[in-house]
């Protein structure tokens, strides 16, 4: 996968090998449901679901920009993204920034079709699409994509527990 990280340190401070980063990668790229946590200007926390994509080393996400988590990227781009896989839980710590790139756009448009059977379009820099996610509201969509920072592979099973992870990039 693309972006390794420079370091894999294990948290448990036991003598094992780390969590490897392609496993890690694999399970935040598989993953179909994703919380996302931004702060509000008081610095109040702000959680909400949304759908990813991990392209180029990064992870993806739509918001619309008069939305809460839009206008907090907008504000202040530090954010958090929790998944849960099967045994392992991730958690990719980094800073986000609006995508504005026409192939980058577009592939990430294509992604979501693939992996989501979501169809949205390019249009004007945005994603449009016949219908969003029930809370999302009507388009335009903003793209944005998470540079990360640090991320934490933590086993919740027996093969991966005391293995439990963190990259740092």
């Amino acid at each position: 996968m693309t972006n390794p990280p420079t370091v894999a340190e294990v948290l448990t401070g036991e003598d094992v090998e780390p969590i490897g980063w392609d496993e890690a990668c694999g399970r935040i790229a598989d993953a179909r449901f994703s919380w996302l946590a931004t702060s509000r200007r008081d610095g109040r926390p702000h959680v909400r679901p949304c759908l990813t994509i991990w392209l180029d080393g990064r992870l993806h996400s739509t918001t619309r920009i008069d939305a809460a988590k839009g206008r907090h990227l907008v504000a202040d781009g530090r954010c958090s993204v929790s998944v849960a896989s099967e045994g392992m839980d991730l958690v990719v710590e980094g800073t986000a920034a609006f995508v504005t790139d026409p192939d980058h756009l577009q592939r990430l448009a294509d992604a979501y079709r693939d992996k989501y059977g979501w169809p949205p379009v390019v249009v004007d820099g945005v994603f449009d699409a016949p219908y969003g996610a029930p809370t999302a509201g009507d388009p335009p969509y903003h793209p944005f994509a998470i540079t990360p920072e640090v991320v934490f592979a933590f086993g919740t099973e027996e093969a991966f527990g005391p293995r439990s992870t963190r990259f740092t990039f």
